[in-house]
């Protein structure tokens, strides 16, 4: 064992962490995934494309991961940079080809585009936003999987502070 001190571009070798899940498919569009200590989660189609409505389709559970990576990446960059923010609040959508996914060889079978609107709660200026959120996305690891994959992504991010007179349970 030995310990040293160093400097963050002294660093070679990569810092890997692992997790892991198991999943479950009863022949069926439904899918049963069990995180481990964190629970269980199901995605699922609607009725209506087969499947039993009982969960998120699995590309809006990619897009909730979006939100989800993109708000934690936020949260740690902010708190790298010293900028105050009090929540954010996403909407997001997608549009795909089904094409793709029905076997049309011209067409991919992933995402066309995704587009999320980020309401950051913050009286901070636009510029401070802006440093953090170009931070966030060179960070966040699902960001970077959709882009490197060629999905247009449509981020808009809007400073957006409560305005607590108007509205009391605002203020945390």
């Amino acid at each position: 064992m030995s310990t040293q001190i160093r400097r963050l571009d002294e660093l070679n070798e990569p810092i890997i962490r692992r997790k892991a899940l198991s999943a479950r498919n009863e022949g069926s569009m439904m899918t049963v995934i069990d995180a481990g200590e964190y629970g269980l989660l199901v995605t699922d189609e609607p009725e209506a494309h087969g499947g039993s409505g009982e969960g998120p389709s699995p590309l809006q559970t990619v897009v909730g991961a979006l939100c989800g990576c993109e708000a934690v990446t936020f949260s740690r960059t902010a708190a790298e940079l010293g900028f105050a923010y009090r929540g954010i609040e996403f909407e997001a959508e997608y549009t795909i080809d089904i094409r793709g996914r029905m076997g049309h060889p011209e067409v991919r079978p992933h995402f066309q585009t995704v587009r999320v609107q980020a309401l950051v709660d913050s009286d901070e200026p636009e510029q401070r936003l802006a440093a953090v959120v170009a931070e966030t996305e060179r960070r966040c690891p699902v960001f970077n999987l959709l882009r490197d994959a060629g999905v247009r992504l449509d981020m808009h991010w809007v400073r957006a502070p409560r305005d607590t007179a108007r509205d009391p349970g605002a203020a945390r």
